[in-house]
């Protein structure tokens, strides 16, 4: 739903009811992640996608539908081997959609939680999507302090909270199944909730430096995958906003020192990516000796091989372990034979995506394994009660 925030958000403002449709779960090859959303107002008018194209004009008729009876609904999308022309995933996989109606003004737990999503602020959405009758489409939303809604079910609603809590402070998006009594169970058990939890937190950051014009190519390439961008320099001729347009911003400071700041702290996770494109030794050195004892997602550092040797043998030297120098992705980027600026930026981008998403890098023709390999979901997994 973060994609389509700024207009969720204008049409809540204006007062305009709509229709949220979300994938709340997949399996096999599904074109979308769980939280890819689309949404439909009064008017007709659409915004976002839930498949990439090939179930978007079911799913846009049962938003019609939801706004016109006010009923939430949960569907199941499939490839269908009977019919090659019906309403299916082409592509072999399954994916199940919550379809809600939305009233501005109507639940406090969504209107909370579409203005803290537009706001920028990290946020739980959690949306009953299956269980009793008189539950399905409540939400509360819920932060680090706070949560805003209510299921009129003390024990459940603190043990929704509780849960959903947890999932947003580690960024994750996915089921929780739990007893009307707020404990834990099997999805497949009777008198169970099922809640649709969406974290939704601040873009994962890329922190480029080495004010080069390889890093203004991994800088716009960064803002593309939606990665919040930073380009860090100690030379201010050369870190400049204008050498450097996309960036998000641009730091004139020591890398190792900007690395310890206050500017820095508390906005670096396990989801933050390094691309250290400096290959200077008075920089590198002082920032990877931090960095690789830092809990980045991802620390890679440009140079030859030459170099990468050289620089491992001097953060040996500086008490840096084998378990810690093995974090170092070095030399940068996949063997994609890259030679131009914005060849190299695709190759960095190309390894960063494969290690946060867990990829082989193969061509996918090369293989017959999976597609896709952050959701790897059994038909077991999936709720049975599907409207």
């Amino acid at each position: 739903m973060q994609d389509i925030a700024e207009q969720l958000n204008a049409w809540h403002s204006a007062g305009r009811s709509f229709a949220v449709a979300t994938v709340v779960s997949v399996s096999g090859s599904a074109p979308r992640d769980p939280g890819a959303a689309l949404a439909v107002d009064a008017d007709g008018e659409a915004v976002g996608s839930v498949s990439g194209g090939c179930v978007e004009g079911a799913v846009y008729e049962l938003c019609q539908e939801a706004l016109a009876d006010g009923l939430p609904v949960l569907h199941r999308f499939g490839f269908s081997d009977e019919d090659a022309f019906a309403v299916g995933l082409t592509c072999g996989g399954i994916i199940d959609v919550f379809v809600q109606p939305v009233s501005p003004g109507a639940s406090a737990g969504l209107d909370a939680g579409l203005a803290y999503v537009h706001s920028g602020t990290p946020v739980a959405l959690v949306r009953a999507i299956s269980g009793p009758p008189e539950l399905l489409g409540v939400t509360l939303a819920v932060t680090g302090d706070a949560h805003h809604g209510g299921l009129d079910r003390p024990a459940l609603e603190n043990a929704a909270v509780l849960h959903a809590r947890a999932m947003l402070d580690a960024g994750k998006t996915g089921q929780l199944t739990l007893a009307l009594d707020g404990r834990p169970c099997d999805p497949n058990s009777l008198d169970t909730v099922t809640f649709f939890v969406e974290s939704h937190t601040p873009a994962p950051r890329m922190i480029v430096f080495g004010a080069i014009d390889f890093a203004a190519a991994v800088a716009r390439i960064g803002g593309f995958l939606g990665y919040h961008v930073t380009v860090c320099d100690a030379r201010p001729v050369f870190a400049t906003g204008r050498r450097f347009p996309t960036a998000d911003e641009v730091v004139v400071d020591w890398p190792h020192r900007y690395l310890d700041s206050e500017a820095a702290a508390g906005r670096i996770d396990s989801r933050t990516a390094l691309c250290v494109l400096t290959h200077d030794a008075k920089f590198d050195i002082p920032l990877l000796e931090r960095a690789l004892r830092m809990p980045l997602g991802f620390v890679g550092a440009m140079g030859s091989r030459r170099t990468h040797d050289e620089r491992l043998e001097r953060l040996r030297e500086v008490g840096l372990t084998e378990v810690e120098l093995a974090r170092l992705r070095s030399p940068i980027g996949l063997d994609l034979g890259a030679r131009t600026p914005e060849e190299t930026a695709v190759a960095v981008a190309a390894e960063i995506v494969a290690h946060r998403r867990g990829g082989g890098c193969l061509p996918l023709s090369a293989h017959g394994g999976p597609i896709h390999h952050d959701h790897p979901l059994r038909a077991a997994d999936l709720p049975r009660r599907i409207a």
